[in-house]
């Protein structure tokens, strides 16, 4: 199993501080604040054998909430570790021109020698991706739950043009593409005027400059470091068509589905339709699994501690407010809230716990969630929801090492055990 901590990143605050502080995202000290809890963190889970950081793509939270992330968050912290892998979870597609984010992707991985991922999502928060994406007139989708069925349909659309053009610019061949969004070249009928056409003719790639001396053909260059493109994942999965899409196309779905039957479902269904496909994978391959994790002496100060953090704060604050509590519905809940989002009363951590989503109490009660995880699907990748900028740097770093020395060993290959440097001192 390969492990990867996921930041939100959030402003380091108390909730107390961020309304006094509002809006908090725009202070400078506040915001370098945060970019060092996450160097600092993304060096101490290299340390204990930690393969992955991640980051989602979201932007203007001025609650300082969830930053997000953009390609410098990710370079910035290649440049201050050493091992590990960085990229998004991820990108959201529909919000992207995708010539651009071929180059940004491949530059990346050329700046970082390979030490990049990068993620793919629909998008579902409206007060950026709207605006972002309004020339094509796409707008979020609801994450969970579902959007008006034009809305979805169009960012779907929208997002699959995108993830096309990539796969061709990643590639090795000069390209055309003629979408109901994208063409390329542009104007893709006559082409683009170059009038360095002999240059490039002679020099250039084969094919790129056509008879009347128009560019006919674009090429990404330079190419990602990783042939063919670095290792992707989509975000935050919930739908079997999700899954066998992923399967199809050699992407590693992160799992908020959580019941150990659904999880092993999921992980049958990536290896039959990579086998339709002409890919072989065992259970659990190219799989990942979203959840929490909260170590104390026992189940009482771990779920004290996540109150403490995002699950007392954050989530009933803003991610109940997406749907995401209704990830983790029991067959009961349609009775007692027929056709309706479940209440925020309803977001605790007994639910969380039950629905093995929130991993809590000691090193055994963690092991035991873990072994059970183990059994059902033996995911390849274990995505840890981070509290940064929730609870305390020494807190973070304290169920970091926790987790990283008293669970991670039993499930770690090998290959994957840290061998280097002893971990870097916590504060108790």
């Amino acid at each position: 199993m390969k492990f990867m901590y996921f930041f939100y990143p959030g402003i380091p605050a108390t909730m107390e501080e961020r309304e006094k502080l509002r809006p908090i995202a725009a202070r400078n000290d506040r915001f370098q604040a945060m970019l060092e809890e996450v160097v600092e963190l993304s060096r101490f889970a290299e340390d204990l054998g930690f393969a992955a950081v991640a980051f989602p793509e979201h932007h203007l939270h001025t609650e300082g909430s969830e930053m997000g992330s953009v390609p410098g968050l990710t370079q910035h912290v290649l440049a201050n570790t050493s091992k590990l892998i960085a990229g998004p979870i991820g990108y959201v597609l529909p919000g992207w021109n995708p010539l651009r984010l071929a180059l940004e992707t491949a530059w990346l991985d050329q700046l970082t020698k390979g030490r990049t991922f990068l993620g793919f999502a629909r998008g579902y928060q409206a007060r950026w991706l709207n605006p972002m994406a309004q020339l094509l007139h796409v707008s979020a989708t609801r994450n969970i739950g579902g959007a008006a069925p034009d809305v979805d349909a169009l960012n779907r659309e929208v997002f699959q043009e995108v993830f096309e053009v990539l796969k061709l610019a990643w590639g090795d061949e000069a390209f055309r593409y003629k979408g109901k969004y994208y063409e390329y070249p542009y104007p893709y009928e006559e082409g683009t005027p170059w009038p360095a056409s002999d240059w490039t003719r002679q020099y250039g790639a084969p094919g790129e400059v056509g008879e009347n001396g128009n560019i006919a053909k674009i090429n990404i260059v330079p190419k990602p470091y990783q042939r063919p493109h670095p290792r992707l994942f989509q975000a935050f999965s919930q739908s079997e068509s999700t899954i066998r899409w992923c399967a199809r196309e050699g992407i590693i779905p992160t799992l908020l589905t959580s019941e150990f039957e659904a999880v092993r479902n999921f992980a049958e269904v990536m290896v039959e339709e990579a086998a339709a496909h002409g890919r072989t994978l065992s259970l659990g391959e190219n799989l990942g699994v979203f959840r929490g994790v909260y170590m104390g002496r026992d189940r009482n100060e771990a779920r004290e501690i996540a109150m403490q953090g995002l699950m007392g704060t954050g989530w009933p604050g803003w991610a109940h407010d997406f749907g995401f509590t209704e990830a983790f519905r029991f067959p009961e809940d349609d009775a007692k809230y027929p056709n309706q989002m479940l209440p925020k009363s309803e977001a605790t951590m007994e639910r969380f716990e039950k629905k093995h989503f929130i991993l809590s109490g000691n090193a055994d009660d963690v092991r035991r969630e873990m072994d059970g995880l183990v059994d059902a699907a033996n995911p390849e990748w274990f995505i840890w929801q981070g509290d940064q900028g929730y609870l305390p740097l020494d807190e973070l770093k304290r169920q970091l090492e926790r987790f990283g020395t008293q669970v991670m060993p039993h499930y770690l290959s090998e290959l994957e055990a840290p061998h280097a440097a002893p971990v870097r001192a916590s504060a108790g």
